[in-house]
């Protein structure tokens, strides 16, 4: 029998009168306030078994004056339901690492701050864990280049890999976008070669010139 998301809902509420919570798509979201998270994420470990956390994800909304959201996904065994807790920070902000509720939290917070440059008060090792040594910037980040600051090669001089300013080495050029097969109006390079089919005319495997 699938769980009443409805009536969970109201007693989370009920348990937590600070925070509001979401029903859409059939899953249960719970909206809460940045300096609540750890109060939240206890309540729902003790007295609603949400016992497992599945992940710790980020999403970036520039136009946000509190940018960034933090979302815990958690998991109930005995209820066989899972729920997803969104937090709110902004620029610079901060939030307090779910380690002392979740030990299995680090290495979700250090993926957090690598993609997105979110900082978890009270984490104990909170290093880059995607993206190597030196590297510059928060990659998910909406503002991001995709090309990226710099650029890793192997530097046969020095014989070992360097890191140096992108460089887009291939110069821009015209592209034709229209398919030869599809009506490019001049003759394409290799055309030439090939066997001239008689009265054909631009688009057909045989162009006149």
């Amino acid at each position: 029998m699938s769980l009443d998301l409805a009536a969970l809902a109201a007693e989370i509420t009920t348990a937590l009168p600070d925070v509001t919570t979401k029903l859409a798509f059939g899953e249960l979201t719970v909206l809460a306030e940045a300096s609540n998270n750890i109060r939240v994420l206890t309540v729902l470990r003790d007295q609603f078994a949400f016992k497992t956390l599945i992940d710790i994800c980020g999403a970036d909304y520039p136009a946000r004056d509190r940018r960034f959201d933090v979302v815990y996904h958690l998991l109930s065994l005995t209820k066989n339901a899972r729920i997803r807790v969104k937090i709110q920070t902004g620029e610079g902000g901060s939030v307090a690492s779910a380690i002392p509720v979740f030990t299995g939290a680090a290495w979700f917070e250090r993926e957090v701050w690598d993609m997105y440059g979110v900082k978890f008060d009270g984490h104990p090792d909170l290093r880059r864990l995607l993206t190597d040594y030196g590297f510059e910037g928060h990659p998910l980040r909406k503002d991001f280049p995709v090309t990226g600051f710099v650029e890793l090669r192997y530097d046969d001089d020095s014989k070992r890999c360097v890191y140096q300013p992108v460089q887009l080495v291939q110069e821009f050029r015209e592209f034709d976008f229209l398919s030869p097969w599809e009506g490019a109006p001049h003759i394409l390079p290799g055309d030439e070669k090939a066997v001239m089919a008689p009265g054909a005319t631009s688009g057909n495997p045989g162009k006149t010139p």
